[in-house]
């Protein structure tokens, strides 16, 4: 039996019409992929990629890192250093025991005392003391507050997210830290300069962007960047640094120790009205460590 074969002209036809197929197969292959793969992270506008480069985490602390003090960027804690997940059971307990228990209510105070680790603000030798009901030394004669204490003053100050706080006496950093999980901003100084670096150096490893710490004398505050919603002081005087009302903003509120710097001390709430007006408050007796510098001087 003879079989027949396509002619030349019809083989040509059969070829062209298999690879318009295979083209058009292949055309729907590439479209399917196209559509389901992820779409590719770019780099910033105006930058090359490097090719080894890895996609950058958000909230680091690098990428929040401030320019200055002018940087007005909404900057946040950032809660990856280790400390954070350390030792967790046991600030529940201080806050559940020490502060909760003595009618502090503020639930945004409550969550910054459970979340900021105070064993990183404490010395080695007094870390099996780090959530004790009571102040520790920090060295150079200065201390880090009783956790009861630090709550307190925190929630007198009624903070909220778009809150600017000026601090007196920065020590370890641990008050600052506190007030930068509610607030937007805090501004403190420390007058001992080897404290206020080393608590600048500790707020930035822990992420803590928003925190700017100078070393001089807050006597003075911090004029460039007044006024202050609110202003707290952790160091005692025998009287009010007249700058630091000037710096408090009509509706804010300042709290700190009054008194004499080695006799009775007492916690002194203070509020100025939207007319400037001020008045004030005895709240609790305490005991601080003095504050130094300009205070120290007579009035004139």
């Amino acid at each position: 039996m003879n079989e027949e074969y396509p002619k030349t002209g019809e083989k040509r036809i059969y070829v062209l019409l298999f690879l318009l197929i295979l083209l058009g197969l292949l055309v729907i292959i590439f479209a399917t992929n196209t559509a389901t793969e992820p779409k590719s992270v770019f780099a910033v506008q105006g930058s090359e990629a490097d090719a080894n480069q890895t996609a950058a985490e958000p909230n680091l602390p690098s990428e929040q890192e401030p320019e200055g003090p002018n940087d007005k960027r909404l900057l946040r804690p950032v809660h990856k250093h280790p400390a954070f997940a350390e030792r967790i059971e046991e600030r529940a307990r201080m806050v559940g025991r020490q502060i909760e228990s003595r009618d502090v209510k503020d639930p945004n105070v409550l969550k910054a005392m459970r979340v900021v680790p105070r064993h990183a603000f404490v010395r080695s030798r007094e870390q099996r003391y780090a959530y004790a009901d009571y102040p520790l030394p920090i060295g150079y004669d200065q201390t880090i507050s009783q956790p009861y204490i630090v709550a307190f003053m925190t929630e007198a100050l009624q903070l909220d997210p778009n809150s600017v706080v000026f601090e007196v006496g920065t020590g370890s950093g641990y008050q600052a830290a506190v007030c930068a999980e509610i607030c937007r901003e805090v501004y403190t100084i420390e007058i001992v300069e080897e404290l206020a670096k080393s608590a600048k150096k500790r707020l930035k490893e822990l992420g803590y962007p928003n925190v700017f710490v100078k070393a001089g004398d807050a006597f003075f505050g911090w004029p460039e960047h007044a006024p202050f919603d609110a202003i707290i002081g952790t160091a005692a005087a025998g009287r009010i640094p007249e700058p630091l009302l000037e710096q408090l903003k009509p509706g804010g509120r300042m709290i700190l120790p009054y008194g004499s710097p080695y006799g009775f001390q007492y916690l002194v709430l203070i509020t100025k009205d939207k007319d400037g007006k001020l008045q004030s408050k005895n709240v609790m007796p305490v005991r601080f460590v003095p504050m130094t510098g300009e205070v120290q001087k007579p009035e004139e």
